[in-house]
């Protein structure tokens, strides 16, 4: 498959907000869904995405691998796994389907507002429908599962969970870094038994993937970017900036164009 000019610019682009996103600001990271999907279409956006996220998730941990919260971690990954396994699933079912939209981006973006409601009003609304609470713990690592599995969207629902926890930023980065490190590895072996089940509907490409090669450098300067950036960002504008990315973000979603 031959790229035009904008194809290519557009994914050099989105390779380096992915490396920002993953060591400078992550609400930044929603902003490349719709560039890839713009470019290769929702389900094989899918996976051209996976394997640049990936890359990003390695430069993440090396730079905060010291700073992340297990205990969190440890709560959230049952109930991101059962999200990956329905996601996963979903995956499968559209494949079967022959759709030509996504009717899974604006049920994520609406899932995505009505928790960043939730978040933002957890003063008022007691112990249950906070997304720290035991019940949020669930919620966030089903649905954290399950878009990251099909959209590759789910890191506006971390963010807003982690932002409510109260932790400092380089420890929200630990926490993010690990957590999509982690699970984004988990999704490999998922993705290719979907591919190689359905090829008339891939999810990998060698085209995507030599792409993929091409623009890792813009990815290398993305990371090393918003490493070099995240100290200069106070606590308090850190956190309204996730939590505005994140809205806007699910809003994107919300409304495909």
């Amino acid at each position: 498959m031959e790229y035009q000019a904008w194809q290519l610019g557009l994914v050099g682009l989105a390779a380096f907000i992915i490396g920002f996103s993953k060591t400078g600001i992550p609400g930044t990271g929603i902003l490349m869904v719709p560039m890839m999907a713009a470019v290769f279409g929702g389900r094989l956006s899918i996976g051209a995405t996976l394997p640049l996220l990936i890359a990003a998730d390695c430069f993440a941990v090396a730079f905060y691998r010291h700073h992340a919260d297990w205990q969190h971690l440890k709560k959230l990954a049952p109930w991101v796994i059962l999200g990956i396994i329905v996601g996963a699933i979903t995956l499968f079912l559209l494949g079967r389907l022959h759709l030509k939209f996504d009717p899974l981006t604006p049920i994520i973006g609406g899932i995505v507002l009505v928790m960043l409601v939730l978040s933002l009003l957890r003063g008022k609304l007691g112990d249950r429908l906070v997304p720290t609470s035991r019940e949020g713990v669930v919620a966030t690592g089903a649905l954290a599962g399950f878009t990251t599995m099909v959209s590759n969207a789910a890191g506006p629902i971390m963010q807003i969970y982690l932002v409510a926890t109260g932790m400092a930023k380089k420890e929200l980065m630990g926490t993010t870094a690990w957590y999509f490190f982690i699970f984004n590895l988990t999704k490999v072996p998922f993705l290719i038994a979907i591919d190689l089940d359905n090829p008339s509907e891939p999810l990998f490409t060698a085209s995507t993937l030599w792409l993929d090669l091409a623009v890792l450098p813009i990815l290398v300067v993305g990371a090393l970017t918003g490493k070099a950036l995240l100290p200069f960002i106070p606590q308090k504008a850190f956190n309204a900036i996730v939590l505005t990315l994140a809205a806007a973000g699910a809003i994107r979603l919300l409304f495909p164009a």
